[in-house]
């Protein structure tokens, strides 16, 4: 569980509700059935409509991909390449063939099986580079459903109080209950606005950065790739890789594995 995304939306949520509080409003009032039918099932089914149905039933996937953050270890990817380049030095290229599948990683496995099949260097880089475009395209398709929803949610709940609104002008020889029944009326407005800016905009932002993430070690991956399929010094190599994380990520552990790199003649 991611704690960022969690704590974020019951920061969110409280803040709101306690605000509200505060000012003396009863948190009842802001249940209205009709409301949320207006809101929530006008923004989904506008979301369906704007998108591929394979796509819209994706939405819990991506839903648990910005909830629950994937274990991801930038250090651990580098000391598996520089030990690939130590073997490939050492055994040549041929010798990486037995651990290809190994790899948890499809990218990785896939990038290991084209230098070992002795695929022409450019054509290699071409074929996952093209690979990860591809990634990203898909990622981002899950990001514009979410920013959709996000547009579409502030609409739908205009649309609800404009309907409110035309029920109360319609029936106005009750006057004592004219303010109460206008109050209602916009919160469908509140639950628009609250629920674009607070649950599908910030989902749709932590799925760009979750996209960004892997991309960022992919694009290390590729490298590393291309790196010992070059014959590179797997001491260079590791700089090279370190060069893509931050510099406080680039302290050696104390308590970490010395790599194969060390142990090189």
């Amino acid at each position: 569980m991611d704690l960022a995304t969690v704590l974020g939306l019951l920061l969110g949520i409280g803040g709101l509700l306690g605000g509200y509080i505060l000012d003396k409003g009863n948190i009842a009032a802001l249940i209205q059935p009709s409301a949320m039918m207006i809101v929530f099932g006008g923004t989904l089914g506008a979301t369906m409509l704007s998108s591929s149905l394979k796509v819209f039933l994706s939405l819990p996937k991506y839903l648990r991909i910005a909830f629950f953050a994937p274990k991801r270890d930038p250090r651990a990817q580098i000391d598996q390449l520089v030990d690939l380049a130590v073997m490939a030095r050492r055994e040549g290229i041929l010798a990486l063939e037995d651990h290809v599948n190994s790899f948890d990683d499809a990218f990785m496995r896939n990038g290991v099986r084209l230098i070992v099949d002795g695929i022409d260097p450019e054509l290699v880089k071409d074929m996952l580079q093209t690979e990860l475009a591809h990634i990203e395209e898909r990622h981002e398709v899950g990001i514009n459903m979410f920013e959709a929803a996000g547009g579409f949610a502030p609409t739908m709940g205009i649309i609800g109080t404009v309907m409110g609104l035309v029920h109360v002008l319609g029936s106005l020889s009750d006057v004592s209950s004219l303010g109460p029944e206008i109050a209602t009326a916009f919160i469908a407005t509140l639950y628009g606005v609250a629920s674009a800016n607070i649950f599908w905009l910030p989902v749709a932002n932590k799925l760009r950065a979750r996209s960004q993430e892997e991309m960022l070690e992919r694009e290390m991956t590729l490298e590393g790739i291309l790196s010992i399929q070059a014959g590179e010094n797997p001491n260079v190599l590791r700089q090279k890789l370190l060069s893509f994380l931050a510099a406080s990520d680039r302290v050696e552990k104390k308590a970490g594995v010395q790599s194969g790199a060390a142990q090189e003649a």
